[in-house]
């Protein structure tokens, strides 16, 4: 199984799109800094995640919800995120 997930950082009203085979251990990576584009806003929490059977499948839709505003307002509003 692949996932796409969604953290908020705790201290600013901020959110990050990625990929992982597994979630736990990649939260862990961006809360220990280890992810540059990441590590000047953790801690983070998980808001969201979504389970595909496939890593092009999960990779796809990482790429769109990064890249198409209109599916990533619908789903942040659907998160209570906007």
């Amino acid at each position: 199984m692949h996932f796409v997930y969604i953290l908020r950082s705790q201290k600013y009203k901020r959110t990050y799109i990625g990929s992982s085979k597994n979630i736990e251990e990649r939260l862990s990576e961006h809360n220990s800094g280890m992810v540059r584009s990441t590590k000047f806003y953790k801690p983070y929490n998980l808001i969201h995640k979504e389970v595909f059977a496939t890593k092009s499948e999960a990779r796809k839709r990482e790429t769109e919800l990064k890249n198409n505003s209109y599916k990533k307002e619908v789903l942040f509003k659907s998160l209570g995120l906007l």
